[in-house]
């Protein structure tokens, strides 16, 4: 089957140019749905386990105090699969494809859901939580690469930042389905959800997804041309004549995220992303617990969870519009002063539900979008061949952060420090990260997408 081309014949460009000038196409668009609804799947599962952690523990006798420390194990099991997910298999998908990459991600994630159902005891449920966070993990490094790679150069931050706001679209709207399943079923029911939603993405990225013609460009496997023009004709562009010119030597180059040219690239990140996530954390974590000792029911503190998840949400999908119109270094850096401000804001607030609900509305808001704002800056910082594991190893590390982040907090609080006093020391993380975040040289949006116009106006005929 050949590609539609201009005036039917192909165009001598670098397709990789068409993807960056062109309008984006409906396939285009409808691939960054995806990529929304498989990050709304880490958000469903984070949430998903916590709202069943009640059943597992009253089923394996783990709610005593006693016991409380295997249960707290059975629900870290996730992340640390998470992070090891997301070094190791960033690196995969620079190798072999975004397609196949995200594809097995999800077969392991729908199996490790399912598995879990059939867990009896702490030890078998922890290996089959480990076993999900694998996949999660290696497919949140490849959605940001897909994100950045099928959206053109113009909207590329709009894209990954709508990409990145599937997590509190999954942790709140998931949240409820799991409230609402476990009204009338017990806590497999979570989990039989998670794995039933999680199959059916299978066929649909199988079939909606191509694989990314950045990639296809970069690496040139076999056939390399031909699924480029497929690709290419069913986002309705012009077929193009060949593969771009790039060395052999270039093209299986084994220099990493640890080379001379990335290594303070890849550093600064880690970094940045690292003390950020603490600070999110610590929002995330600690608020039901926080508002539950303020005198209000378990479920107004789980309300105001749910609003800081929509601050999130919209938080996300704000940037990504700002992003459009401003400088992405300097905007994610505002953010993340701004989550310093509202989170010490929160250890100050009033012990008012409207209030608190307010603030972590807003706490969401600054804390999501600086993340939003992270995944963008790391598909722009990083080339093709090294995105997502340069996504994997700042956001696996990165999950150390979330790990590290309540039990910080909880310390603080064991030590005698009061509310206000530890909300600001958390809140200290986004205001290291931002300061960490300056030391960044960042090549601006407009300056790609003028060099891409050059290039096609050097390439393509004139009586095209």
């Amino acid at each position: 089957m050949s590609a539609p081309t201009k005036g039917g014949h192909p165009v001598d460009i670098d397709p990789r140019d068409v993807i960056a000038t062109a309008p984006m196409s409906r396939l285009q668009i409808i691939v960054i749905g995806i990529t929304i609804a498989l990050n709304a799947l880490d958000g469903y599962d984070i949430l998903s386990i916590s709202f069943a952690s009640n059943g597992i523990a009253r089923e394996w006798g783990l709610d005593s105090t006693a016991a409380a420390g295997a249960l707290g194990i059975v629900l870290s099991m996730e992340l640390i699969g998470m992070a090891i997910g997301s070094i190791t298999l960033g690196g995969v998908s620079d190798k072999i494809g975004r397609r196949p990459t995200t594809l097995g991600c999800l077969v392991v994630m729908a199996l490790g859901m399912f598995m879990a159902t059939t867990a009896t005891s702490p030890v078998t449920l922890s290996i089959w939580r480990v076993v999900t966070g694998l996949g999660i993990g290696g497919m949140l490094a490849s959605m940001n690469a897909v994100a950045a790679e099928f959206s053109n150069t113009r909207r590329r931050n709009l894209s990954v930042s709508l990409m990145s706001i599937g997590y509190p679209l999954g942790a709140t709207f998931g949240g409820m389905v799991a409230a609402q399943l476990l009204k009338t079923q017990d806590w497999r029911s979570v989990f039989y959800f998670g794995a039933s939603v999680t199959a059916v993405l299978i066929p649909v990225v199988y079939f909606m997804v191509p694989e990314s013609i950045h990639w296809l460009a970069r690496k040139q496997p076999a056939k390399a041309l031909d699924k480029i023009n497929r690709a290419l004709a069913r986002m309705g562009h012009a077929a193009v004549k060949a593969l771009p010119e790039i060395a052999a030597d270039v093209r299986n180059s084994s220099a990493g995220i640890f080379g001379p040219a990335f290594v303070a690239l890849t550093v600064i990140v880690t970094v940045a992303y690292f003390f950020h996530i603490t600070t999110f954390y610590f929002i995330m974590k600690w608020v039901p617990k926080i508002v539950a000792d303020f005198g209000f029911p378990p479920s107004s503190a789980a309300g105001v969870v749910v609003w800081a998840n929509a601050g999130g949400a919209t938080g996300g999908a704000v940037f990504g519009l700002l992003a459009m119109r401003f400088g992405l270094k300097p905007l994610t850096i505002i953010v993340m002063v701004l989550s310093t401000v509202m989170v010490t804001m929160f250890g100050q607030s009033p012990h008012v539900l409207q209030t608190l609900s307010l603030i972590c509305f807003g706490a969401g808001f600054c804390t999501n979008a600086a993340i939003v704002g992270m995944y963008a800056i790391i598909a722009q910082a990083f080339p093709t061949q090294l995105r997502a594991s340069g996504t994997g190893f700042a956001v696996g590390v990165g999950r150390g952060g979330s790990v590290l982040a309540p039990i910080i907090a909880g310390f603080l609080f064991q030590a005698g420090y009061a509310l206000p006093t530890v909300a600001f020391i958390m809140a200290l993380g986004s205001l290291v990260a931002a300061g960490v975040l300056m030391l960044l040289k960042l090549e601006g949006d407009r300056a790609v997408t003028e060099r891409a116009k050059r290039v096609v106006a050097t390439r393509v005929p004139a009586t095209q």
